[in-house]
């Protein structure tokens, strides 16, 4: 008896590649994607191909999403340790005289033939190499595991300030603290850090008429970064300079009332009061047109995304997977996070991206790569349960 078998048609065949996807982190993504597409078009339109790269990379990351999210989880634990390696070398290599490439005093570029900024790699390997650390001590974690940890996020943090870049080194920072915080770090040891934290933001305020004086040197930080501070704590001592990017942030910000000027209407953002209108204070042209319902969309779907991220992570299989989706949930509040913090005059600014919303395309495809491992311990889950 011949059997016969049936070819699978070609939407079958689509079915099987979007199996297990995860039906509203991909509605809450494409309700950013919208946003961004249409804040774009009216931030950008006479800012030449300005709205047509932002298409093009948006396309660029969704098929970066969709390729990782193929890959199991068990195949990402396996390229954790080189991916890790490989970035952090690459970021040595970086900082090497006549290696490096230098624009506006960072060195934070590499020519392999294609210009590559390889801080970005480490966006992605740290939540890796930890979350793939903190899977083989399962089960035996001690004080002294947390210790090697700190280590591991360590060495690429200190490495990209000093490029400097504060903005990608407190990303990378971030993203690791994710995965020890969720790999059981004690409140203990949280709580005192927190509060250490609070009373030296309350003492920079108050010492601020002291320590913004001219001449005054802040060990550490950079002079440039220690502007940027002294700046946002009084931006109006520079207001037609340093100060120029947080007044007219705010002033945006504020002039877009309940429901904004409308779309294409803003005065601030077309009038180009507004510095880097589609990077990264795209949000304050954002605000002006939309206003405050338009924002309240706007954390509604970053807050959805972040949720959802969060539940993939509690119900992921395995540590590996836990820990590494719960980082790259978290990743995405501390983009929005910051941009929008800096935007409003809360945070200095450090050149952080509105995920899917700002022009962009290294961080459009990095954000792409976080998603996608999102989808791939989404969809592995899935399949297993089926």
């Amino acid at each position: 008896m011949n059997a016969v078998f049936e070819r699978p048609s070609v939407l079958q065949r689509v079915r099987t590649l979007f199996s297990g996807f995860d039906g509203p982190l991909a509605a809450a993504l494409l309700l950013l994607v919208a946003i961004g597409l249409v804040t774009m078009y009216s931030a950008g339109y006479d800012h030449g191909t300005r709205f047509v790269d932002h298409g093009r990379n948006m396309l660029l990351a969704f098929v970066v999403m969709f390729v990782v999210a193929q890959v199991p989880p068990q195949r990402l634990q396996q390229i954790a340790v080189p991916l890790y390696v490989v970035g952090v070398v690459l970021v040595v290599l970086t900082a090497l005289p006549g290696i490096g490439i230098t624009k506006k005093g960072a060195t934070r570029w590499l020519n392999l033939g294609i210009v590559i900024q390889p801080s970005e790699i480490l966006k992605i390997a740290m939540p890796l190499m930890l979350a793939w650390w903190f899977q083989k001590r399962e089960g035996l974690l001690r004080v002294p595991d947390f210790l090697v940890a700190a280590a591991l996020l360590g060495v690429p943090v200190l490495l990209v300030m000093h490029q400097p870049d504060l903005g990608t080194s407190l990303l990378i920072l971030a993203g690791g603290l994710y995965v020890i915080f969720f790999a059981g770090l004690s409140w203990k040891l949280i709580v005192p850090v927190l509060v250490l934290g609070a009373t030296g933001i309350i003492a920079l305020v108050i010492a601020e008429p002291t320590i913004c004086q001219p001449g005054v040197e802040w060990p550490i930080l950079r002079e440039y970064q220690r502007h940027r501070v002294c700046t946002l704590l009084d931006p109006m001592q520079d207001p037609l300079g340093k100060g120029f990017h947080i007044i007219q942030g705010m002033i945006a910000i504020g002039s877009g009332g309940l429901t904004g000027k409308g779309f294409m209407n803003g005065t601030q953002t077309h009038l180009e009061f507004i510095p880097e209108r589609t990077t990264d204070f795209i949000f304050a042209a954002f605000c002006e047109e939309f206003g405050l319902a338009g924002v309240l969309l706007l954390l509604f779907a970053f807050v959805f995304l972040i949720f959802r991220g969060l539940m993939i992570a509690g119900e992921a299989p395995t540590v590996f997977s836990r820990l590494l989706a719960g980082a790259m949930s978290l990743s995405v509040f501390t983009y929005a996070f910051v941009n929008m913090g800096m935007v409003s005059g809360i945070l200095p600014v450090v050149g952080v991206p509105l995920p899917f919303v700002s022009y962009g395309g290294t961080a459009m495809v990095t954000l792409g790569l976080g998603l996608g491992i999102l989808m791939s311990v989404a969809r592995s889950r899935r399949l297993m349960m089926s």
